[in-house]
């Protein structure tokens, strides 16, 4: 089960509506080992595209680069279909390179959705979303 804050759950949405028609990506860190996703880090889609992102590699290794300095690992790993359900694509199947992590996908097409997914060695799983108060 992915447990995320109802500012997280906000800042990821708002981020996958602002960058609509193009997909939108980024990454939500947390401390090593906790599973607690606590720092939202918005990314730009390098490929700028409706159909497909992609994490621009200086940002990518700039952001892991960081989480090593402060002891953090990718919880979440997101982003946003535009004309499609928030469901792993075939390539998002072959790039999830984070056992570890959540995959979250929102749809920002005409139904909206907001799913979490593991997917571990080419095997997808649904998770529930559980959305609780932020800290004050």
């Amino acid at each position: 089960m992915l447990t995320i804050t109802q500012d997280l759950y906000d800042a990821i949405v708002a981020h996958a509506r602002a960058d609509h028609p193009d997909e939108a990506c980024g990454i939500v860190a947390g401390p090593e080992g906790s599973g607690r996703p606590e720092r939202f880090v918005p990314m730009l889609n390098a490929a700028r595209s409706p159909t497909f992102y992609e994490f621009d590699s200086t940002d990518l290794l700039k952001l892991y680069r960081d989480m090593d300095d402060r002891d953090e690992e990718p919880v979440i790993v997101y982003h946003s279909h535009t004309a499609t359900e928030a469901y792993p694509s075939r390539t998002d199947i072959s790039y999830a390179n984070e056992p570890g992590a959540h995959y979250v996908l929102v749809s920002t097409a005409e139904e909206f959705q907001f799913r979490s997914f593991r997917i571990v060695d080419g095997q997808v799983t649904e998770e529930p979303v559980e959305v609780v108060p932020s800290a004050s």
